[in-house]
Protein backbone atom coordinates (compact mmCIF):
# COMPACT_ATOMS: atom_id res chain seq x y z
CA UNK A 1 0.00 0.00 0.00
CA UNK A 2 1.29 3.33 -1.07
CA UNK A 3 2.51 5.74 1.34
CA UNK A 4 1.38 9.30 0.78
CA UNK A 5 2.79 13.10 2.25
CA UNK A 6 -0.96 15.40 2.15
CA UNK A 7 0.00 17.13 5.21
CA UNK A 8 2.69 16.63 8.25
CA UNK A 9 0.06 14.16 10.31
CA UNK A 10 0.69 12.00 7.39
CA UNK A 11 3.50 10.94 8.92
CA UNK A 12 3.49 9.41 12.19
CA UNK A 13 4.52 11.17 15.77
CA UNK A 14 6.93 9.00 16.41
CA UNK A 15 8.51 8.50 12.92
CA UNK A 16 8.23 12.58 12.11
CA UNK A 17 11.47 13.32 15.10
CA UNK A 18 13.38 10.55 13.07
CA UNK A 19 12.70 12.09 9.33
CA UNK A 20 13.60 15.45 10.53
CA UNK A 21 16.83 13.73 12.17
CA UNK A 22 17.60 12.34 8.48
CA UNK A 23 17.22 15.56 6.64
CA UNK A 24 20.04 16.73 9.22
CA UNK A 25 22.00 14.12 8.96
CA UNK A 26 21.52 14.64 5.06
CA UNK A 27 22.77 17.96 4.75
CA UNK A 28 25.49 17.68 7.26
CA UNK A 29 26.81 14.66 4.92
CA UNK A 30 25.48 15.86 1.84
CA UNK A 31 24.32 12.02 1.48
CA UNK A 32 23.53 10.81 -2.76
CA UNK A 33 21.41 8.06 -2.38
CA UNK A 34 20.60 5.48 -5.29
CA UNK A 35 17.34 4.88 -3.45
CA UNK A 36 15.36 5.88 -6.15
CA UNK A 37 17.52 4.12 -9.23
CA UNK A 38 15.01 3.34 -11.94
CA UNK A 39 12.31 5.12 -10.23
CA UNK A 40 10.20 8.17 -12.43
CA UNK A 41 8.52 10.69 -10.25
CA UNK A 42 5.63 13.40 -11.89
CA UNK A 43 6.31 16.65 -10.56
CA UNK A 44 2.72 18.06 -11.82
CA UNK A 45 2.82 22.14 -11.08
CA UNK A 46 -1.05 24.17 -11.41
CA UNK A 47 0.95 26.95 -9.49
CA UNK A 48 4.40 28.94 -10.55
CA UNK A 49 7.44 27.32 -8.38
CA UNK A 50 11.27 28.85 -8.09
CA UNK A 51 12.50 26.62 -4.67
CA UNK A 52 9.87 24.02 -4.56
CA UNK A 53 10.07 22.79 -8.31
CA UNK A 54 14.19 23.74 -7.99
CA UNK A 55 14.60 21.55 -4.78
CA UNK A 56 12.49 18.54 -5.66
CA UNK A 57 14.25 18.18 -9.29
CA UNK A 58 17.60 18.17 -7.69
CA UNK A 59 16.43 16.36 -4.63
CA UNK A 60 14.83 13.42 -6.41
CA UNK A 61 18.28 13.13 -8.86
CA UNK A 62 20.17 13.47 -5.52
CA UNK A 63 18.55 10.06 -5.14
CA UNK A 64 19.25 8.52 -7.93
CA UNK A 65 15.61 8.71 -9.28
CA UNK A 66 14.50 10.92 -12.45
CA UNK A 67 12.23 13.73 -12.17
CA UNK A 68 9.32 14.98 -15.24
CA UNK A 69 8.40 18.17 -14.59
CA UNK A 70 4.71 19.01 -16.03
CA UNK A 71 3.18 22.91 -15.94
CA UNK A 72 -0.40 24.05 -15.88
CA UNK A 73 0.35 24.29 -19.46
CA UNK A 74 0.80 20.36 -20.20
CA UNK A 75 -1.77 19.24 -17.53
CA UNK A 76 -5.10 18.62 -18.21
CA UNK A 77 -5.60 18.00 -14.06
CA UNK A 78 -9.91 18.20 -14.09
CA UNK A 79 -10.15 19.95 -16.90
CA UNK A 80 -10.88 17.83 -20.01
CA UNK A 81 -10.53 14.20 -18.01
CA UNK A 82 -12.07 13.29 -14.85
CA UNK A 83 -9.02 13.72 -12.36
CA UNK A 84 -10.17 10.22 -11.09
CA UNK A 85 -8.93 8.66 -14.99
CA UNK A 86 -5.90 10.60 -14.97
CA UNK A 87 -4.60 8.91 -11.54
CA UNK A 88 -5.34 5.67 -13.24
CA UNK A 89 -3.28 6.27 -15.75
CA UNK A 90 -0.14 8.11 -14.44
CA UNK A 91 0.00 5.12 -11.78
CA UNK A 92 0.85 3.43 -15.48
CA UNK A 93 3.96 5.24 -15.95
CA UNK A 94 5.72 6.77 -12.97
CA UNK A 95 6.21 5.95 -9.78
CA UNK A 96 4.86 8.85 -7.95
CA UNK A 97 3.27 12.33 -8.15
CA UNK A 98 4.66 15.28 -6.20
CA UNK A 99 1.46 17.85 -7.08
CA UNK A 100 1.53 21.54 -6.37
CA UNK A 101 -2.23 23.12 -7.22
CA UNK A 102 -5.03 24.39 -5.74
CA UNK A 103 -7.85 22.43 -3.63
CA UNK A 104 -6.68 19.45 -0.85
CA UNK A 105 -9.51 17.84 -2.84
CA UNK A 106 -7.14 16.78 -6.12
CA UNK A 107 -4.53 15.53 -4.04
CA UNK A 108 -7.43 13.35 -2.14
CA UNK A 109 -8.69 12.00 -5.21
CA UNK A 110 -5.09 11.22 -7.00
CA UNK A 111 -4.89 9.19 -3.83
CA UNK A 112 -7.73 7.48 -4.01
CA UNK A 113 -7.69 6.58 -7.47
CA UNK A 114 -4.50 5.72 -8.13
CA UNK A 115 -2.21 3.45 -6.29
CA UNK A 116 1.34 5.43 -6.21
CA UNK A 117 2.69 7.91 -4.00
CA UNK A 118 1.39 11.30 -3.91
CA UNK A 119 3.41 14.35 -1.92
CA UNK A 120 1.63 17.31 -1.14
CA UNK A 121 3.90 20.55 -2.43
CA UNK A 122 1.75 22.96 -1.88
CA UNK A 123 -2.41 23.27 -1.85
CA UNK A 124 -4.41 26.24 -0.53
CA UNK A 125 -5.21 24.34 2.13
CA UNK A 126 -1.20 23.00 3.71
CA UNK A 127 2.02 23.38 2.79
CA UNK A 128 3.67 20.69 4.55
CA UNK A 129 7.05 19.92 2.59
CA UNK A 130 8.00 24.02 3.37
CA UNK A 131 6.96 23.68 7.20
CA UNK A 132 9.12 20.35 7.63
CA UNK A 133 11.79 22.33 6.08
CA UNK A 134 11.26 25.04 8.57
CA UNK A 135 11.17 22.35 11.69
CA UNK A 136 14.76 21.77 10.33
CA UNK A 137 15.79 25.59 10.36
CA UNK A 138 14.97 25.58 14.03
CA UNK A 139 16.16 22.10 14.84
CA UNK A 140 19.65 22.95 13.61
CA UNK A 141 19.65 26.23 16.56
CA UNK A 142 17.63 25.28 19.02
CA UNK A 143 16.99 21.21 18.78
CA UNK A 144 14.46 21.22 22.10
CA UNK A 145 11.73 22.57 19.53
CA UNK A 146 9.03 21.42 22.04
CA UNK A 147 10.28 24.63 24.48
CA UNK A 148 10.50 26.90 21.65
CA UNK A 149 7.72 29.70 21.65
CA UNK A 150 6.26 30.30 17.59
CA UNK A 151 4.34 33.52 16.44
CA UNK A 152 2.98 33.56 13.15
CA UNK A 153 1.78 37.12 12.28
CA UNK A 154 -0.59 37.52 9.09
CA UNK A 155 -3.25 35.28 6.97
CA UNK A 156 -4.35 32.31 8.47
CA UNK A 157 -3.22 30.24 5.30
CA UNK A 158 -2.05 27.38 4.26
CA UNK A 159 1.29 28.08 6.26
CA UNK A 160 -0.22 28.41 8.97
CA UNK A 161 -2.27 25.33 8.99
CA UNK A 162 1.07 23.48 8.53
CA UNK A 163 2.45 25.41 11.39
CA UNK A 164 -0.61 24.16 13.76
CA UNK A 165 -0.14 20.88 12.47
CA UNK A 166 3.61 21.02 13.33
CA UNK A 167 3.13 21.59 16.82
CA UNK A 168 1.03 18.88 17.42
CA UNK A 169 3.68 16.38 16.33
CA UNK A 170 6.65 18.74 17.80
CA UNK A 171 5.74 20.21 20.89
CA UNK A 172 6.09 24.09 20.45
CA UNK A 173 3.66 27.02 21.46
CA UNK A 174 2.32 28.58 18.28
CA UNK A 175 0.52 31.90 18.56
CA UNK A 176 -1.21 32.78 15.58
CA UNK A 177 -1.92 36.52 14.87
CA UNK A 178 -4.28 37.00 12.48
CA UNK A 179 -6.86 39.87 11.22
CA UNK A 180 -10.78 39.40 12.06
CA UNK A 181 -12.24 37.69 9.05
CA UNK A 182 -8.69 35.68 8.02
CA UNK A 183 -8.35 33.13 10.89
CA UNK A 184 -7.27 29.89 10.26
CA UNK A 185 -9.09 26.84 9.73
CA UNK A 186 -11.20 26.13 13.12
CA UNK A 187 -11.48 22.20 12.49
CA UNK A 188 -7.80 22.12 12.20
CA UNK A 189 -6.91 24.33 14.84
CA UNK A 190 -9.21 21.77 16.90
CA UNK A 191 -7.67 19.07 15.48
CA UNK A 192 -4.51 19.88 16.00
CA UNK A 193 -5.25 20.63 19.88
CA UNK A 194 -6.78 17.14 20.15
CA UNK A 195 -3.20 15.89 19.17
CA UNK A 196 -1.93 18.38 21.89
CA UNK A 197 -0.55 21.32 20.10
CA UNK A 198 -0.54 24.68 21.92
CA UNK A 199 -2.37 27.22 19.49
CA UNK A 200 -3.59 30.21 20.75
CA UNK A 201 -5.00 32.56 18.75
CA UNK A 202 -5.22 36.42 18.96
CA UNK A 203 -5.58 39.69 16.70
CA UNK A 204 -2.47 41.81 18.71
CA UNK A 205 0.36 41.06 16.60
CA UNK A 206 2.69 42.11 19.57
CA UNK A 207 1.09 39.55 21.99
CA UNK A 208 1.35 36.88 19.26
CA UNK A 209 5.44 38.14 19.22
CA UNK A 210 6.03 38.51 22.33
CA UNK A 211 9.16 36.58 23.98
CA UNK A 212 8.74 34.48 20.75
CA UNK A 213 11.85 32.36 19.40
CA UNK A 214 10.61 32.36 16.28
CA UNK A 215 8.71 35.26 14.12
CA UNK A 216 7.55 33.72 10.80
CA UNK A 217 4.86 36.03 8.56
CA UNK A 218 3.95 35.31 4.80
CA UNK A 219 2.70 37.45 2.34
CA UNK A 220 -0.91 38.82 2.61
CA UNK A 221 -2.24 37.67 -0.92
CA UNK A 222 -0.67 34.61 -1.81
CA UNK A 223 -1.12 33.12 -5.44
CA UNK A 224 -4.85 32.89 -6.93
CA UNK A 225 -5.54 35.90 -4.54
CA UNK A 226 -4.12 38.68 -6.46
CA UNK A 227 -7.09 40.51 -6.74
CA UNK A 228 -7.64 41.11 -3.46
CA UNK A 229 -4.53 42.84 -2.88
CA UNK A 230 -5.79 46.07 -1.61
CA UNK A 231 -8.25 44.97 0.81
CA UNK A 232 -5.76 42.59 2.29
CA UNK A 233 -3.25 45.44 2.68
CA UNK A 234 -5.89 47.58 4.48
CA UNK A 235 -7.07 44.75 6.63
CA UNK A 236 -3.45 43.92 7.27
CA UNK A 237 -2.48 47.49 8.36
CA UNK A 238 -0.41 47.07 11.56
CA UNK A 239 0.61 43.21 10.77
CA UNK A 240 4.64 43.92 9.62
CA UNK A 241 7.26 42.24 11.15
CA UNK A 242 9.33 45.24 11.30
CA UNK A 243 12.29 46.68 14.09
CA UNK A 244 10.39 47.51 16.41
CA UNK A 245 7.94 44.12 16.29
CA UNK A 246 11.11 41.97 16.13
CA UNK A 247 12.02 43.84 19.43
CA UNK A 248 9.35 42.61 21.34
CA UNK A 249 10.53 39.06 20.59
CA UNK A 250 12.90 37.23 22.77
CA UNK A 251 16.85 38.06 22.83
CA UNK A 252 18.09 36.61 19.59
CA UNK A 253 14.72 36.10 18.20
CA UNK A 254 15.18 34.44 14.59
CA UNK A 255 12.49 35.93 11.11
CA UNK A 256 11.37 33.13 8.84
CA UNK A 257 9.76 33.69 5.51
CA UNK A 258 8.70 30.78 3.02
CA UNK A 259 9.55 33.42 0.29
CA UNK A 260 9.03 35.12 -1.99
CA UNK A 261 9.07 38.29 0.16
CA UNK A 262 7.12 41.82 -0.70
CA UNK A 263 9.72 43.70 1.38
CA UNK A 264 7.90 46.82 3.00
CA UNK A 265 4.53 44.85 3.10
CA UNK A 266 4.56 41.94 5.51
CA UNK A 267 8.02 42.43 6.29
CA UNK A 268 10.31 45.75 6.46
CA UNK A 269 13.87 45.97 4.57
CA UNK A 270 15.49 45.89 7.48
CA UNK A 271 14.17 43.08 9.43
CA UNK A 272 14.77 40.77 5.51
CA UNK A 273 17.98 42.09 5.54
CA UNK A 274 19.23 42.23 9.28
CA UNK A 275 20.93 39.70 11.69
CA UNK A 276 17.55 38.07 12.80
CA UNK A 277 16.12 36.87 8.97
CA UNK A 278 17.46 33.36 8.50
CA UNK A 279 15.34 32.48 5.58
CA UNK A 280 17.85 31.72 2.95
CA UNK A 281 18.73 28.80 5.25
CA UNK A 282 15.17 28.08 5.40
CA UNK A 283 14.96 28.09 1.94
CA UNK A 284 18.14 25.78 1.19
CA UNK A 285 16.73 23.30 4.10
CA UNK A 286 14.02 22.58 1.58
CA UNK A 287 15.99 20.27 -0.62
CA UNK A 288 17.27 18.03 2.86
CA UNK A 289 13.64 17.77 4.18
CA UNK A 290 12.30 16.99 0.50
CA UNK A 291 14.68 14.36 0.30
CA UNK A 292 14.24 12.68 3.73
CA UNK A 293 10.53 12.61 3.03
CA UNK A 294 10.62 11.01 0.02
CA UNK A 295 12.99 8.20 1.39
CA UNK A 296 10.17 7.92 4.28
CA UNK A 297 7.85 6.80 1.33
CA UNK A 298 10.11 4.98 -0.60
CA UNK A 299 12.21 3.31 2.09
CA UNK A 300 10.96 -0.40 2.33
Amino acid sequence: MAKHFLTILDIPKDEARQVLLRAKEMKDKKLRTDLLAGKTLLLIFEKASTRTRVSFEVGIRQLGGDPVFISSRDSQLGRSEPLEDTARVLERFADGLVVRTFGQKKLETLVEYGNIPVINALTDEYHPCQVMSDMLTMYERTPKLEQLKVAWVGDGNNMAHSFINGSAWFGYELRLACPEGYDPDGEIVEKARSLGARVTLTRDPAEAVAGADYVNTDVWASMGQEEEQKLREAAFAGYMIDEAMMAKAAENARFLHCLPVHRGEEVSEAVFEGPASIVFDQAENRLHMQKAIVEWIFKN
